[in-house]
């Protein structure tokens, strides 16, 4: 690897203006008081000495940094090059001792801040690792069991065996559902999937998915429902099955986590710069504060115990997150534990 050597002679300049000064002072003093010679012959002595001691100086100096400073801090640089640092090789290497001290320690820093990001991926990865097997081992699990059972002579049972593999097609289709997430949000990450981005009206976008949830609030006794009468159509745009899946997640999650006899509202604004915020309301369990910027994690869920049982997959809200942001909106929620909570989002209006 080639280096732009960017060679200085302050250093050089101010070094042998020290030693001159110093040498022809010092020398200066002993032969007026040793010699005593004539003062103008001592004065044109001093001038050729300091010229002469000058050059003299500067030259072994400069050569001397040359060798030592060049020449090592090259070895040096070549030596981390392969961490590929680019606050020191991008410019070039100079002698200045100050501005070889800032670059090495902005270097430093640099280095330490990528082992500090490293060690909080490392840690993300295990946690990320140890959530998808204890989501995937759950219904696997459940899923052996049945059919060991029925392996080891409940087969013969006609109604235990339809029992049982109903209970086993049930955990299938978890690990399914967990497995198609998975797929949609690695796409979401990586930019590979493709938006249909057209115009549509999501006031009619939330009334299908009233319609596919009622059953699922009617087992609770929660009411879906607008804030208010929307008689006319609000359009944006955007990719309309997308959009429907984030509704469709967040109002599962607010009827999920909802109380008994509790309600589920879905209201819209007009933005002053052209966007439509999407809010979904509820009067539910609510959310601790310390709980509310994990919550667009894969996996990450607030009741580790019960939720669990609810189903899901527990990427549901980390999907939302990507639809939105794929769509250049921004999603907010607000909520206050055993009180309710508030998810909201913004989609381009459309003309």
């Amino acid at each position: 690897m080639s280096l732009n050597f960017k060679r200085t002679y302050k250093f050089a300049f101010k070094s042998a203006f020290y030693i001159t000064l110093l040498s022809v002072l010092f020398i200066g003093v002993l032969s007026y008081f040793t010699f005593f010679p004539e003062s103008e012959k001592l004065i044109t002595f001093l001038i050729a000495l300091a010229i002469s001691v000058y050059i003299i100086s500067f030259l072994v100096i400069q050569y001397r940094v040359d060798f030592f400073i060049y020449k090592k801090i090259k070895r040096i640089y070549d030596d981390v090059s392969f961490l590929e640092s680019s606050t020191v090789i991008n410019g070039p290497i100079t002698t200045d001792i100050a501005t070889l001290t800032r670059e090495v320690k902005k270097f430093a820093s640099d280095k330490r801040m990528e082992i500090e990001t490293l060690k909080v991926r490392e840690a993300y990865r295990r946690e990320f690792l140890g959530n998808v097997s204890h989501e995937l081992k759950t219904p696997l699990f459940t899923v052996q069991g049945y059919l060991l059972t029925l392996l080891d002579g409940a087969m013969k049972d006609k109604t235990l065996r339809k029992k049982y593999l109903q209970r086993a097609e049930k955990g299938v289709e978890r690990l399914v559902y967990i497995v198609k997430d998975l797929d949609m949000i690695s796409k979401l990450e990586m930019g590979d999937l493709n938006l249909n981005i057209e115009k549509f009206d999501i006031v009619e976008t939330v009334k299908n998915v009233f319609d596919l949830l009622e059953m699922k609030a009617e087992k609770k006794n929660i009411i879906l429902s607008f804030d208010n009468k929307y008689a006319t159509p609000i359009y944006v745009l955007g990719d309309a099955e997308k959009i429907q899946q984030v509704i469709t997640n967040l109002v599962v999650n607010a009827i999920k986590y909802g109380k008994e006899n509790g309600f589920v509202e879905v209201g819209f604004d007009i933005l002053t710069n052209g966007k439509i915020i999407t809010r979904v309301k509820d009067n539910g369990e609510g959310i601790e504060k310390q709980n509310i910027p994990r919550l667009f994690e894969r996996f990450y869920r607030v009741d580790k115990s019960g939720s669990r049982s609810e189903g899901g997959s527990g990427l549901g809200l980390a999907i939302v997150k990507h639809i939105i942001e794929a769509h250049n909106g921004k999603i907010h929620v607000q909520s206050q534990y055993s009180v309710g909570s508030e998810f909201s989002f913004t989609l381009e209006k459309a003309k």
